[in-house]
């Protein structure tokens, strides 16, 4: 199973929802005010119709009840506005707050940095800014305000009935107990029923998204049958983690639905025992019963939007949860005072596995071209994710300038190193947008001149509408030596001071790739370049090349030193070369 991003804590959760409600203040006060007049609205009709009652029993004419109609007629409307008001300021109010749950969630999610994304893999990450979000979204415009709507009702209510008596407002208090219980217990259960839902549902995500997007190695090695039975697993446990919640959802409302009968049948009972004794008019009683009746359907949405309440009070703990993730380092770190980079005995080690480097040492200097070789699994790619700064070493140290490549803030990193590698993403839009990700403030010149440089230039210009046309999905594809191009001609844009390439042109016909590198190397003119790269002829081109057996650096020279010490690298390269090597 991944490594799944961190889940906010109950205290968390309420204060990002009371930092949400005091961004929006005064449509929440409004929310508030609106929904006490209605529930004030809605409390005269029974007082009226027991005062009715009075009258008729009393012997009162025609024209007094009219009257007293009248005002409940007044009083119903009355309180359908309010609600409807209300509901439309905390629908307002909702969708103001949903964007800001939105921008926060964007916002943290290009905070994290590509390590915590990569260890907890996509899926997660997009359950929760899918269904999670949604969740908090539905919440926010619609279960908030039923619930504070409902809330109020119900305490105005409850006052009601103790203002007709004391004695029948505890009666109905009291026999109310059963759901206070029923509360309890679910809600002792339900926030760690939900938070395994909603971790069940990231694992199916993440099976399913790996699975499709690694489809063709999948169907190349035969792993289907694997698959199929990760998918199984993860569906299953996903299964009994609903199962539960439903199990919960079961025994709550049973009980609640039997403890609404309780409360209208003590009240009658005691009320008409008050009413024998002269204590009580019978107006008051039938009053207190059908306020009581009354209490059911707030009672009833509020106990509903409890159990939605657990639902999303899950998702919003999943989603605050990024703001408790490791984040790339702030703005106002110091700047390197050049930009030369220093590994310093460094070892690494993933979460699951042994030490990928073992006491590495290199020294880059400004301006040079160094290309690191070496069998698959030497470390080659780990080196380069260090020297990038997406990862850190778990000892020694990779500095630039003089300091740490991981306490740069992201901008500055941005400026200082880039790492290309042969995975590419060509992103919904037009080809510039696809490249203004890289520098907005350029120009359609630099554009060119970007797209020139790495050869992309020709089938650009060949587009429908050039700089204009639409990429991605459900458009024009750009298939994988286009996104190369489009990388490495943001590259370009970016203009960093140190270029890391690994294997920035495997997907590049040889012609092609030779001729990008070339070109790349002409723009890079006097910058840092570090290629990790498996054909020798970039090797060949470098200034000095670095060899990696086995997370050790082994060898580190030029090309013709290497291959003349006939060590490691002059092994290499004459098996790329097709030949024997020589005697020793």
């Amino acid at each position: 199973m991944t490594a799944q991003l961190p889940v906010a804590e109950p205290a968390d959760v309420r204060r990002a929802a009371g930092r949400l409600i005091r961004a929006d203040s005064r449509a929440f006060t409004a929310v508030l005010v609106l929904n006490a007049l209605a529930a004030v609205a809605g409390l005269v009709s029974p007082w009226l119709l027991g005062r009715i009652i009075d009258e008729v029993r009393a012997g009162g004419g025609v024209a007094v009840v009219d009257r007293l109609a009248l005002v409940i007629l007044v009083c119903a409307l009355a309180q359908l506005l309010l609600a409807r008001g209300a509901r439309y300021v905390g629908h307002r109010f909702g969708e103001r707050t949903l964007a800001r749950v939105r921008e926060e969630f964007v916002e943290r999610t290009l905070a994290l940095p590509a390590s915590a994304v990569e260890r907890a893999g996509t899926g997660d990450l997009t359950a929760r800014g899918t269904a999670d979000v949604a969740t908090v979204g539905t919440t926010l415009r619609d279960a908030g305000p039923e619930l504070l709507i409902c809330s109020v009702q119900c305490l105005f209510i409850l006052g009601a009935v103790f203002a007709l008596d004391p004695l029948l407002g505890c009666c109905a208090v009291l026999a109310q107990a059963g759901i206070w219980f029923a509360l309890r217990w679910y809600l002792r259960r339900a926030r760690a029923g939900y938070l395994a839902e909603g971790a069940a549902t990231s694992e199916v995500a993440e099976i399913l998204t790996a699975t499709a997007s690694g489809a063709r190695t999948v169907e190349a090695f035969g792993l289907q049958g694997r698959r199929i039975a990760a998918s199984r697993d993860a569906l299953e446990t996903s299964r009994r983690t609903r199962m539960y919640t439903l199990y919960l959802r079961t025994v709550f409302f049973l009980v609640v639905e039997v403890s609404y009968v309780l409360p209208v049948a003590v009240v009658l009972l005691v009320g008409g025992a008050l009413h024998e004794r002269g204590a009580m008019s019978l107006g008051a009683v039938v009053a207190a019963a059908l306020y009581l009746r009354q209490l059911e359907s707030p009672l009833d949405a509020i106990l509903m939007r409890v159990e939605q309440l657990q639902s999303s009070g899950a998702s919003f703990a999943r989603v605050e949860g990024l703001g408790r993730a490791p984040r790339a380092v702030p703005s106002g770190s110091p700047a390197p005072v050049d930009d030369r980079i220093d590994v310093t005995d460094v070892r690494y080690s993933y979460d699951r596995g042994g030490e990928v480097l073992r006491g590495v040492d290199l020294t880059v200097r400004p301006g040079e071209r160094l290309a690191v070789v070496g069998p698959s699994g030497a470390g080659k790619t780990t080196l380069s994710r260090l020297l990038a700064g997406i990862d850190a070493p778990r000892s020694g140290s990779v500095t630039v300038g003089r300091v740490p490549i991981v306490d740069l803030d992201p901008e500055q990193l941005r400026r200082q190193v880039v790492l290309v590698t042969q995975e590419h993403h060509v992103f919904l839009g037009t080809v510039r947008d696809n490249l203004l990700i890289a520098e907005p403030s350029a120009g359609d010149a630099e554009l060119w001149a970007a797209l020139a440089a790495v050869g992309a230039d020709d089938w650009v210009q060949e587009l429908p509408d050039g700089l204009d046309t639409e990429l991605g999905s459900g458009n024009r594809s750009a298939d994988g030596s286009r996104a190369q191009q489009l990388a490495l001609a943001r590259v370009v844009l970016a203009d960093p001071h140190t270029l890391i390439l690994d294997e920035a042109t495997a997907l590049l016909d040889p012609t092609t790739a030779r001729h990008t590198e070339r070109a790349l190397a002409a723009v890079l003119e006097g910058r840092t370049v570090i290629a990790i790269a498996h054909r020798l002829h970039t090797a060949h081109d470098a200034d000095r090349v670095a060899v990696m057996e086995n997370g050790l650096l082994t060898e580190l020279g030029t090309h013709d030193s290497l291959v003349a010490a006939d060590g490691a690298y002059a092994a290499l390269w004459h098996s790329w070369h097709g030949e024997r090597p020589g005697p020793s």
